[in-house]
């Protein structure tokens, strides 16, 4: 925390590229699932909800980043918890080892400029939870 992010690329499974790089200017909600993390579930519906309540504002951006998984069984996962955020997988763990990653579910959250600011190991009780890491940043 109160360090600049490495800088990565995720594909999302319809094939959107998001660089980190490309991402200055917004509040980066960086969140690392499986389909068979069972907390993952508990979690999904909370960040969906985050997302939504964000995303018409266009500065904030949730990623999902799937952990050794694979692609039937993640794509499943995204199609019934309804999500509608940006996910792809996290090729070769990459993503998940440039920051250090303990085990799913772990939830980054990187401010305008590419700071990490907060780090949440496991579930995020609620959607309030969420708002009170993520409203400070874009009073910034």
């Amino acid at each position: 925390v109160g360090h600049r992010v490495p800088n990565f690329t995720l594909t999302s499974f319809d094939g959107q590229t998001f660089k980190m790089a490309d991402l200055k200017g917004k509040v980066v909600v960086l969140n690392f699932w499986a389909s068979w993390c069972i907390p993952c579930e508990e979690e999904a519906e909370i960040l969906e909800a985050a997302w939504r309540y964000y995303q018409p504002r266009g500065d904030v951006l949730f990623l999902g980043a799937d952990y050794v998984d694979t692609e039937p069984e993640a794509r499943a996962y995204l199609e019934k918890f309804g999500i509608t955020y940006p996910n792809g997988p996290d090729l070769g763990t990459r993503i998940s080892q440039a920051f250090r990653m303990q085990g799913v579910p772990e939830t980054y959250i990187i401010d305008r400029e590419g700071v990490l600011r907060h780090m949440q190991y496991g579930v995020f009780p609620s959607i309030d939870s969420v708002k009170a890491v993520v409203d400070p940043l874009l009073e910034q």
